[in-house]
């Protein structure tokens, strides 16, 4: 039987954001949901960095512009989050892309606009 990539850092960041969602609900912008999040992260010992600037590139050539993931969780994990009804095919593509920039291997997309409860997507480089 296979383990999945990162299972118990991935339970733990999971078991956050059900926290959160338990305690907030639907119905907030992200950017409070990323506040709880942060809090909630902390509260729990778990690493994280709060949107990183990271650096990109093209064709091995530096860009000027940047971009930042929400967190980053034990060094390997990218956390996106949106607050949406459903996630859409774009959001999947985004963290895709912030996966193949960093050579991360997972990304963790969170829905905290479903109801009755927040959705979780694990996505795999």
């Amino acid at each position: 039987m296979s383990q999945l990539l990162f299972e118990e850092e991935t339970f733990a960041i999971r078991g956050a954001v059900f926290e959160v969602y338990r305690e907030m609900g639907s119905g907030f912008l992200e950017p409070v949901y990323q506040e709880c999040l942060e809090k909630e992260l902390a509260s729990r010992g778990i690493p994280f960095i709060s949107q990183p600037e990271l650096n990109l590139s093209y064709k091995s050539r530096p860009l000027k512009q940047t971009y930042r993931p929400d967190f980053i969780g034990y060094e390997q994990i990218i956390i996106e989050l949106k607050a949406v009804k459903a996630i859409a095919p774009e959001h999947k593509a985004q963290v895709l892309n912030y996966l193949k920039a960093t050579n991360l291997r997972l990304g963790l997309l969170v829905n905290f606009g479903s109801h009755p409860k927040a959705q979780i997507e694990r996505l795999v480089l």
